[in-house]
């Protein structure tokens, strides 16, 4: 009887054990293939990890369904009725209302302020994304005075012959400067202490780049490449989470497969492969002779006649380097060039329980409210001395869901880096001084002391730095984690949408002398290989069946 072509899938998370599931399902009751999934963790998920704090169902990684139209994680979750939960999880109802814009030192802006610069932010991400055209931008809506500003900001933007080799980052700030170009002669605004309209307006700006580098991943948007930009596609309609947990799609895919087909805590540490006049693997008397040899840390290793990688961009970056040996013999350099030339981000997660009266829950007057964060510029003597540097690049301070006593910000890059080498002691003291730095200046008390009824149940007296309380925290760690080395990929300065499709070529290429002897030997799918849907779950999704769908139509068994 002739062996089963044996498939190797490294990685459980969403690529990996979708391709798993198609392969498995698509071949009828004779099961064409002998399926391995092997897994360096002890989990399945990948960068899905479902878990919880505080009596909360939260997301340490994947949070969101990036537009429902279309999206094949809606549409499984909802076959699997993983959108109904009795329990409460992150965003499950949203933020009630409009989140509180406070900046540094207690003052709280009003819209005249928020409004015309998250309008002007939104405008100009719009235009970069190909949302937006300059004869579109600043016509909707009420087309007030800003709108009108705005328009002029996108079409200086474009005057200069296009954006060859430019990042984001700097287009958005020459949008911020044509703005204020436009918007000249207006005066200056009372009651805000020292700060002037300019740097308040800036503040703004820059909370909003710090929301879009936790979206991207890229800790510095000048290293965001803005031709790019325009190729990614979203769903349409609104973004959800899950309420059962975004591990409920992985345990369903999952599901379908015998036990032994998932193995856990088997780290790759090298693959063999046999490229063009390489030399065939030497296997020891009673093995089969196959062209792929997996080598596991415990010593251990499998052969294969195709291997799906599904390993994190971060994870190929290191494995691919000068001083690694992942692969033996080395890339191509088509590919370790991509692989290099692509971006690679951290976006970590920070909660923290919020406990005013000890144990005992908030009510509804002692509810800690959605705070958007505007902060002073590293070059301002204004800044206050206790709020700590990796605090300063957070946008955001909110409860996850409504009345929840659980609260949630968002790191990205260094900042991320930086939080996951904190104590919780550390952590801890600096929110609390971030938050009270962001309360007003008692007018009954010395200059170091803040209060706000709001934050200290009213009792002004005992409302010092002491008087923010919060109890536990947990954080995500995606950028320490071998198994991950960062959250998603980003389309940097330098690459291209190309590379992504470059990542997604098997191995031998095909079309070389070679690939017909041992024809797709390595194949590779996660969201790092999808030239439109990058740093999704959905993106890792489609990457998964792609794969899956190489291998079957190879077999000619599409359609079985």
């Amino acid at each position: 009887m002739a062996k089963k072509p044996r498939i190797v899938i490294i990685g459980a998370g969403m690529a990996g054990l979708t391709a798993a599931n198609k392969l498995y399902t698509s071949t009828g009751s004779d099961h064409l293939f002998e399926l391995v999934v092997v897994e360096g963790g002890d989990r399945i998920g990948g960068r899905i990890n479902t878990s919880e704090f505080c009596g909360d169902r939260i997301e340490m990684g994947a949070t969101w369904i990036h537009g429902i139209g279309g999206s094949p994680v809606h549409q499984i979750a909802r076959e699997i009725h993983a959108l109904e939960s009795d329990k409460p999880w992150e965003c499950m109802d949203g933020f009630s209302g409009e989140p509180k814009t406070i900046a540094e030192g207690g003052f709280e802006l009003n819209a005249s302020i928020v409004d015309p610069i998250s309008t002007l932010f939104k405008n100009l991400m719009d235009f970069a994304q190909g949302k937006l055209t300059e004869d579109s931008a600043g016509s909707g809506g009420d087309a007030c005075y800003y709108n009108f500003a705005a328009k002029a900001a996108l079409k200086d933007c474009t005057s200069n012959g296009g954006f060859g080799n430019q990042s984001v980052g700097a287009f958005l700030r020459r949008g911020l400067g044509a703005y204020w170009d436009s918007c000249k002669d207006r005066g200056e605004l009372n009651g805000y202490g020292k700060w002037s309209r300019k740097l308040l307006e800036e503040a703004v700006f820059a909370m909003h780049e710090n929301t879009q580098r936790t979206y991207t991943s890229a800790g510095d948007l000048f290293n965001l490449d803005y031709e790019a930009e325009s190729e990614y596609r979203m769903f349409p309609g609104e973004e959800i989470t899950i309420s059962k947990g975004y591990l409920s799609i992985i345990e369903h895919l999952a599901s379908v497969l015998p036990p032994g087909v998932i193995q856990l805590g088997r780290k790759v540490t090298r693959i063999e492969w046999q490229p063009e006049g390489h030399k065939s693997i030497l296997v020891p008397n009673g093995y089969d002779s196959r062209p792929v040899k997996i080598e596991f840390c415990d010593g251990s290793f499998m052969l294969a006649d195709h291997v799906i990688v599904t390993v994190s961009l971060g994870v190929l970056k290191s494995g691919t380097g000068q001083d690694s040996g992942m692969f033996n013999p080395p890339l191509p350099p088509f590919k370790t060039e991509a692989i290099s030339r692509l971006g690679y981000g951290v976006v970590n997660k920070l909660f923290l329980q919020w406990s005013p009266n000890g144990n005992r829950p908030a009510n509804d007057k002692e509810k800690f409210p959605s705070l958007q964060i505007v902060f002073h510029t590293p070059e301002s003597e204004l800044r206050h001395e206790k709020i700590p540097g990796w605090m300063r690049r957070t946008a955001s301070l909110s409860p996850i869901y409504n009345n929840s006593s659980v609260l949630l910000s968002w790191f990205a890059g260094k900042e991320a880096l930086e939080l996951e080498t904190l104590s919780d002691e550390e952590i801890i003291n600096g929110v609390s001084a971030t938050v009270s730095g962001l309360l007003p200046v008692s007018k009954h008390k010395k200059e170091d002391k803040y209060n706000s009824p709001e934050f200290c149940n009213g009792n002004v007296e005992s409302c010092d730095d002491n008087g923010v309380r919060f109890g536990k925290v947990l954080k995500s760690k995606w950028g320490s984690d071998p198994l991950f080395l960062g959250s998603y990929s980003y389309v940097a300065v330098g690459s291209s949408g190309a590379d992504l499709d470059t990542m997604a070529e098997p191995l031998p290429k095909l079309g070389s002398t070679d690939s017909d002897h041992h024809p797709l030997q390595i194949l590779f799918a996660g969201e790092a290989t999808h030239r439109t849907h990058y740093s999704t779950t959905h993106g890792a999704y489609f990457s998964g069946l792609r794969e899956a769908n190489r291998l079957l139509k190879h077999y000619r068994c599409v359609g079985i």
